[in-house]
């Protein structure tokens, strides 16, 4: 970095942990209850966002070239229409989850007795859109769109969602206008010829865009820039993220290459401090995960890597920050100075890489009911979890089932081994099954019931979501929301399925293996012995829990562990794909750890595989770490037998990799393996453990040291003392 960017990184990584507030939540108020209170519910809302937005406060900062800036995550940024405001009662019958929650019970009556094994609530976002519409059409071009299909004529609820979005639209017109006369403004009252000539620059930029369409990679960049804050203000979700901005800009930054007014090192520094922008307004929020994927292949299946695809790789190597995510998506065919570059930034690009088997990707999308058009343009939402850009709902991502609780419950006479409150119906406990494939019956029925309880509870969410809280900017500029004249969660896109995680699935692959070696076939100890063992947490069946322990685990090459593992998967992608949302979709499977790896794991008891209880789970579908002792390659070998192409939303693994060992040759030679077996996500950490310990030790000394936490990227320092442990604890691979 030059010593301007570097001056302009200090200062806005300053910018970014300072204290911020926001009058959104005030002004959104303000405009729904007084401004438009006798507006149709429609329009209050549409109108109520344009103005707080509008009414946003406008920063400009020394330094910069892309202006515009939203902080986001402080008081007073709340979402009203989602969950209200805190202390204003006014909210309580218009904001989506807190009339959920009421209509959840009052459906399911129920409910309340399930919540402790269930949950609650629902979770947005996790989704992109289509950011070609404004770069290419300016919001004026795009409000022509919608102003077309007005005057064509539609059913009384596609005219009201046409007429939302140009409301929209305009106050995001509004916001930018206000954001040029006060660049305008600066640009009077600095003394300094040369900042006050950038200043009126970027002034006639934000003039042009994002009202017209962008002619140059600068303005592509503002103009993306001031669309995503808005967006991102109308939809501040975890999740939510730019995708595939490399094929996005890359058109702009090709023609000014064509053209000379421009090289890849001055559109390098564009990339830098478009990625300090991105990383101030969230900067103390390592968990809020906003991924840009880069490489992949184009929607005719030819490769889309460009050299705009490197140069974000390279330029967030450069940056030591946790925003935004950046991840690869590595086709089969993929050059060698790609992979390259992809192995380099696995080794040394702070613990933040994430890789995408780009094929078996693409593959198991499609089969999850996706055109293969749009399964090739898929982005990552956040964490890890993969959708086709700009086709989904909100509900991409909207749960995870702590799955490993339900053995403990079908054992244990439908309760907890440390608990005489029986949580579930299940009245059974190990010693009243004759057979496995009866005790197996009962942990599918119980599976199948909660999920059924998850899904039915995520539709009323649908419904709440869909009236009262519309999304109407999200919404016009995701694919088919015109052409059906409804929002998101109306039933305007093109695939309205939902989107979770079940989580420990190894772990529960892994238990019941054991009980049935253990018990049914090998008879080393009765179902009794096993069930007092469980409840004590071993304690006085050491013997026991060594000899479970040294049963095959998945993740050792072993057929017989590997399939029982597959079976507990396909048992919850089957239900996923059974179950019909609203507007037609399915669920979708995605598997992934995240922080529930520690907090689900404190959940359950010991576990019949040899684990004590409140330990660690698995992350995703990586075999538990426990058992990975034969090394990668028989690892690998376990994690790519099972159904992964049943996995559409992706099947998240973390491998660390020992740091001395992970050259770039090794990297890429196991990352060509684990693709060519169909391995869909490959993250992990390659620092050593002594670096670690030491940031436990000193935490002061270490407190810009990032690891990969599980779907995203963490300041070691900031985690609890249990994440950091299992960090720690973690097997790491080497040679």
């Amino acid at each position: 970095m030059n010593p301007r960017l570097q001056q302009c990184r200090q200062q806005s990584l300053e910018r970014g942990f300072s204290q911020w507030s926001s009058p959104k939540e005030s002004n959104w108020s303000h405009a729904f209850f007084e401004l438009y209170a006798d507006l149709p519910l429609w329009e209050r809302q549409a109108r109520s966002f344009a103005y707080a937005l509008a009414n946003e406060p406008q920063y400009v900062w020394p330094l910069e070239r892309i202006a515009g800036q939203i902080y986001q995550c402080c008081p007073g940024a709340g979402q009203p229409d989602m969950g209200g405001v805190a202390g204003d009662a006014r909210w309580e019958a218009f904001a989506g989850d807190r009339v959920a929650a009421r209509w959840l019970r009052e459906r399911i009556l129920d409910y309340d007795q399930n919540a402790p094994v269930v949950g609650d609530g629902a979770a947005p976002g996790h989704v992109g859109w289509d950011h070609s519409l404004i770069l290419g059409l300016g919001t004026r071009g795009l409000a022509a769109k919608y102003e077309k299909a007005l005057r064509n004529g539609h059913d009384e609820k596609a005219e009201e969602f046409y007429r939302a979005v140009l409301i929209v639209l305009e106050g995001l017109d509004l916001w930018v206008e206000r954001l040029v006369a006060r660049l305008r403004e600066e640009a009077e009252a600095t003394e300094d010829p040369e900042r006050r000539g950038e200043l009126l620059d970027m002034a006639g930029i934000c003039e042009r865009v994002p009202r017209e369409p962008a002619h140059t990679f600068r303005e592509a960049v503002q103009s993306f820039w001031l669309e995503y804050l808005a967006v991102m203000y109308e939809n501040p979700y975890g999740g939510n993220g730019p995708g595939r901005l490399d094929q996005y800009l890359w058109p702009y930054l090709a023609a000014d290459l064509e053209r000379g007014t421009i090289t890849l090192d001055e559109a390098k520094e564009l990339v830098i401090e478009l990625f300090l922008k991105l990383h101030e307004r969230i900067a103390p929020h390592d968990g809020w995960v906003e991924a840009i994927v880069v490489g992949g292949r184009t929607r005719d299946g030819s490769l889309a890597i460009n050299p705009l695809s490197h140069v974000m790789i390279e330029a967030f190597m450069e940056l030591n920050q946790s925003h935004p995510a950046l991840y690869v998506r590595l086709p089969d065919d993929a050059p060698d100075d790609f992979v390259t570059l992809t192995a380099r930034y696995l080794i040394e690009g702070g613990n933040r890489a994430q890789v995408y088997s780009d094929d078996p990707m693409i593959a198991a999308l499609h089969a999850d009911g996706v055109a293969i058009e749009d399964a090739r343009d898929w982005m990552a939402g956040g964490c890890m979890e993969v959708s086709p850009q700009a086709c989904s709902s909100d509900f991409e991502f909207a749960f995870a089932h702590n799955v490993a609780l339900i053995p403990e419950f079908v054992l244990n006479g439908g309760r907890r081994f440390d608990s005489e409150t029986r949580m579930v119906p299940e009245t059974r406990t190990l010693p009243d099954y004759r057979t496995f494939e009866e005790l197996y019956g009962a942990f599918e029925s119980e599976l199948a019931r909660e999920m059924d309880l998850v899904f039915r509870r995520l539709d009323v969410y649908c419904e709440a979501w869909a009236k009262y809280r519309p999304a109407y900017l999200l919404s016009s500029m995701t694919h088919d929301c015109l052409e059906r004249g409804r929002s998101i969660n109306d039933g305007g896109v093109r695939y309205p399925d939902y989107g979770g995680s079940g989580v420990g699935l190894p772990n529960v692959g892994d238990s019941l293996y054991a009980i049935r070696r253990a018990v049914f076939e090998d008879g080393f100890c009765t179902a009794e012995e096993l069930l007092e063992a469980l409840r004590a947490n071993f304690a006085g069946h050491e013997r026991l829990r060594a000899q479970l322990a040294a049963l095959p685990k998945y993740g050792q090459d072993d057929p017989e562990a590997d399939a029982m593992t597959d079976r507990v998967l396909r048992s919850f992608t089957d239900l996923c794909h059974n179950h019909r949302t609203p507007h037609g979709g399915h669920v979708r499977p995605i598997i992934l750890g995240f922080v529930w790896v520690v907090t689900m794991g404190q959940q359950v008891g010991a576990t019949a595989d040899g684990r004590l209880a409140g330990r660690p789970l698995a992350h995703g579908m990586s075999p538990q770490c426990a058992s990975m002792t034969q090394g990668i390659t028989s690892a690998i070998n376990s994690a790519t037998r099972i159904s992964l192409g049943e996995i559409g939303g992706g099947a998240g693994m973390m491998w660390d990799l020992d740091h001395s060992w992970a050259s770039v040759e090794v990297v890429k030679g196991i990352l060509r393996t684990f693709a060519k077996r169909g391995g869909q996500i490959f993250q992990g950490n390659t620092v050593d453990v002594k670096t670690l310990l030491a940031a436990q030790e000193n935490p002061e000394q270490h407190k810009h040291l990032l690891v990969r936490v599980g779907g995203f990227s963490a300041r070691f320092v900031s985690l609890s003392k249990e994440h950091q442990a299992e960090i720690i604890e973690r097997h790491k691979f080497a040679g």
